[in-house]
């Protein structure tokens, strides 16, 4: 990810929350946005009640769909391929920003090219969107701007996550929506702070800001920041910490606030890799399923437990605010860390996160570099803010891409890794509900939220469900190449015909006991939750 990490802001909204409610059009495609980002929903439903189109595309029947001017369900992994023939009718149509192309981009004559390949007819057959709905598509975005593109892991959980991220962005740089107003390419973020994570260097190959590690002068930098010589070599992805915990060659795991027990493709692959391990250590609110097994659990403080900052996707950086103190032994996330590290040997002797947080900021130019607690106030400051006089940036790219030149790429369709075939005759896709978040360490804690849905269930078409006699609540089983699990069955159109969908949240019906962990993307190396091969059956009546 780092060609998109450069010229996009490494995953981040290109544009802001309100702006989202001066754009012409929405296209929102992998996003359930209702269920996973219902405060962004309303932005949408506000934006389209003064006038806005909008454009649906997801493999499900969603919630927004039932208010778009134009929804389509394309079959699962098959994003590119529509995206491409979208492309295809705008250029063919002469609907692409012509001025802009010429001036603030290059790649243009390859995109051209790998795009007339893909013409409407052969977008149905793959797709199995309407040659007519593809052309209305296109039209809606390219007509209707400044349009706004908005996904999220609907999008990016694919062996193809990258190729598929890229053609979004070929999309808005086509009809140049980067850099303008209600426009842009919008990553949902999945979490509160995956941004900020991220931002604070929490991925294998960057320091904070997204400064490699392989260039000699940021290694330098920081170890003389640090005090200690640190190395130039990036790290392993969660992907390949699993074959190196089943190798030995990882022999401790600190997790800090994830549950990998349930979040993780390959239950059981996962499971016999934790057992390698001579020394694993949890640091979390509750006793999630992956604390369960932990040989050392460390309790952290809650949000209103402990000061700080958050990283929102519109790259706003903002305080929070210590109300009540934490309950029992829990402590915030860094004082845990700083005890542990100088436990070790390394004395971390912070006075509090502002001290922290101003030394962050001293040691990543551009982004945060402008921004201090006092700085921050209420609302927060969006980066890149590169100086103490520089008032945030609510749009990225309004005169040029951070790269220069935004970079069209030339990307063919490719099908999932795994296809249903005889034996596994049905697709499998994973998601969020509205009521549960994650694998729901917290939501399924509170009664009310729990109440709504108390266990896992797997959506079948009733027209599959004819096929196999399954009722509505029949328990199911169902198998892929990696295990089998069972859960009950809801029968509703929301899925297509030969697709399943089942939820995340559920440790008792644990989706990831079917997903495959040998399938990923090459370059983000993000598992294709999306798309599963499974087959399925009713299960036995269970004696009495």
């Amino acid at each position: 990810m780092a060609g998109l990490a450069a010229a996009f802001g490494s995953g981040a909204m290109t544009n802001s929350y309100d702006d989202l409610e001066t754009a012409g059009c929405f296209f929102v495609i992998g996003s359930n946005t209702t269920a996973c980002h219902p405060l962004i929903a309303r932005r949408i439903y506000r934006a389209k009640e003064r006038g806005a189109k909008l454009i649906v595309a997801d493999p499900r029947g969603i919630q927004l769909s039932n208010f778009a001017d134009l929804a389509v369900n394309h079959r699962l992994g098959s994003d590119v391929a529509l995206l491409n023939g979208m492309m295809h009718c705008i250029l063919r149509n002469g609907w692409e920003a012509r001025d802009y192309i010429d001036s603030r981009t290059e790649g243009f004559a390859e995109l051209e090219a790998a795009v007339a390949d893909y013409p409407p007819e052969r977008v149905q057959a793959i797709t199995g969107v309407s040659v007519r709905d593809i052309e209305a598509m296109a039209d809606l975005y390219a007509n209707h701007g400044p349009s706004a593109l908005l996904y999220a892991m609907g999008i990016t959980q694919h062996t193809t996550g990258v190729d598929n991220v890229k053609s979004c962005c070929n999309l808005a740089l086509l009809c140049g929506y980067v850099g303008a107003a209600g426009g842009g390419v919008n990553p949902l973020r999945g979490q509160n702070n995956v941004q900020g994570a991220c931002d604070m260097g929490g991925l294998p190959n960057v320091f904070t800001g997204y400064q490699p590690v392989t260039v000699p002068e940021n290694v330098a930098k920081f170890s003389q920041a640090w005090g200690r010589p640190l190395s130039d070599k990036p790290g392993l992805t969660i992907t390949d910490m699993v074959g190196a915990m089943l190798g030995r060659h990882i022999r401790a795991l600190y997790v800090i606030g994830e549950n990998p027990k349930l979040s993780d493709p390959d239950w059981n692959h996962l499971h016999h890799a934790l057992k390698k391990l001579d020394l694993l250590i949890v640091q979390d609110l509750f006793l999630s399923e992956t604390a369960q097994i932990a040989d050392v659990i460390l309790p952290a403080a809650a949000v209103a437990e402990k000061d700080g900052t958050f990283t929102s996707s519109e790259r706003r950086c903002a305080r929070i605010h210590k109300a009540v103190e934490p309950v029992g032994q829990a402590l915030a996330d860094w004082e845990i860390i700083s005890r542990l590290s100088s436990a070790m040997g390394y004395p971390m002797d912070y006075a509090g996160p502002s001290e922290i947080f101003d030394e962050m900021a001293s040691l990543t130019p551009k982004s945060y570099a402008g921004m201090s607690y006092e700085r921050l106030g209420l609302d927060g400051l969006q980066w890149p803010c590169p100086d103490r006089d520089h008032p945030g940036t609510p749009i990225l790219h309004t005169q040029s891409c951070a790269r220069g030149l935004g970079k069209f790429h030339a990307i063919a369709y490719q099908d999932p890794a795994e296809m249903p075939d005889q034996e596994y005759p049905y697709f499998l896709t994973t998601g969020r509900m509205f009521a549960h978040y994650h694998t729901g360490t917290m939501t399924r804690i509170s009664p009310h939220l729990d109440a709504e849905q108390r266990r896992g269930y797997v959506s079948i078409h009733p027209a599959d469900a004819s096929k196999l006699d399954i009722a509505d609540g029949d328990l199911l089983v169902l198998a892929s190449r990696r295990g089998e699990m069972e859960a009950p069955a809801r029968v509703n159109a929301n899925v297509q015909p030969g697709c399943l969908f089942m939820p995340i949240h559920f440790g008792e019906n644990p989706a990831n006991v079917l997903t495959n962990a040998e399938a990923y993307d090459p370059l983000a190396k993000i598992p294709e939750f999306k798309v599963s091969a499974v087959r399925i059956a009713k299960a036995r009546e269970a004696s009495p």
